[in-house]
């Protein structure tokens, strides 16, 4: 079974994941991983970008797709850090992708931008 996600691709996981990330963490577990994260987003903002993307700017799929892709990232690298170099490796890619999923959460939360969300 391919990817299927809709905010991000898997190229987009995989570059935030690196090189070290398990084999085991497949396609099919990306796709799953995929729509649980879009489903979480969605509710978390109280807004279907998922029903409505088509529709949004470049802006707001550009800060979608790091969110999405972040958040399975985490996943892919906490289901198996036995090939990243130390755990502490694996852990510290984690804060970053963290940070980059809050980041982008906080701005899509932001009530003064929803005028720019909305307008696409």
């Amino acid at each position: 079974m391919a990817y299927v996600g809709i905010f991000c691709t898997e190229a987009e996981i995989d570059q935030r994941t690196g090189a070290n990330v398990s084999a085991s963490f497949t396609a099919v577990m990306k796709t799953a991983a995929a729509l649980a994260m879009e489903s979480t987003i969605n509710v978390y903002c109280r807004y279907n970008f998922s029903d409505n993307f088509a529709t949004l700017n470049a802006d707001v799929k550009y800060i979608l797709s790091d969110i999405a892709a972040s958040l399975i990232a985490i996943q892919a690298i906490a289901y198996d850090m036995s090939g990243y170099t130390s755990r502490t490796e694996a852990e510290d890619m984690i804060n970053i992708l963290r940070d980059a999923v809050l980041r982008g959460l906080s701005i899509l939360r932001d009530k003064k931008q929803q005028d720019f969300i909305n307008a696409a």
